[in-house]
């Protein structure tokens, strides 16, 4: 593959014995988690691709090699690495990706706060929308359009896409979900969805979208009168 590639191999072999071996032995400090270790290692490849690429003769004698490799210019014993390479890599990606979305019984690595609490700006909000049951029902027809493929046209969490999340979305049908919050709390989350939590929510952040850029605030406000009806829940309030 050439000298050009075989040095920046060698320095990120380096950084990555550096960083998991020789640092958690350094007195007062502590091992590496591998998601630091992981970003280092991508800030030094970072590194390498610019240094590399300085020049025209430079970007040739580091990407030449790699580029006669994948599309096959190499001849003899490199043919069989690089149908090694081309099985290989797929296997690893789809290993890695497995590992990273698996269910584990590991406790996370911090705690989390299930409904951690909202923005002061949205503390005792009360809906604006009249509860008829003709905006009750054009809510759940907005909730059916919307919020069902998830969390199930029966307001029980199991949408036909419901399996495809970790955690599940909510089973607003169970009397510690919705039941237990305010409306201004669940206008606050849709409207903002998993990106406006703060980092107590993490380390699973929702995957709830944030609805505000598509729905207007009104439809937000139906949307819940009708989740709290199809569930036959009750919103929580002060009194």
């Amino acid at each position: 593959m050439g000298g050009s590639l075989l040095k920046p191999v060698i320095l990120l072999a380096v950084v990555y014995l550096v960083l998991k071996f020789v640092v958690p032995n350094i007195p007062g400090s502590a091992p590496l988690p591998s998601s630091l270790i992981f970003l280092y290692l991508m800030l030094t490849t970072t590194g390498i691709v610019i240094f590399a690429t300085l020049s025209g003769e430079s970007k040739d004698a580091f990407w030449g090699p790699i580029q006669r490799f994948l599309t096959g210019e190499n001849a003899g014993a490199l043919q069989a690495v690089r149908y090694g390479f081309l099985i290989l890599f797929p296997l690893l990606v789809g290993w890695q990706a497995y590992g990273s979305t698996a269910p584990s019984d590991q406790p996370p690595a911090e705690n989390r706060t299930i409904h951690p609490a909202p923005p002061g700006e949205y503390t005792g909000l009360s809906n604006p929308v009249a509860k008829t049951p003709d905006n009750i029902m054009q809510g759940k027809g907005f909730y059916a359009a919307f919020c069902s493929p998830c969390h199930g046209g029966n307001f029980d969490g199991k949408g036909p896409a419901a399996r495809g999340f970790n955690p599940p979305p909510a089973n607003f049908s169970d009397p510690t979900t919705i039941a237990m919050l305010q409306e201004s709390y669940l206008f606050w989350r849709i409207k903002k969805g998993g990106v406006g939590l703060p980092i107590e929510g993490m380390p699973w952040k929702s995957a709830m979208p944030r609805w505000e850029v598509e729905l207007p605030d009104e439809w937000i406000w139906k949307i819940i009168m009708g989740e709290y009806d199809g569930a036959h829940q009750s919103p929580r309030t002060w009194e």
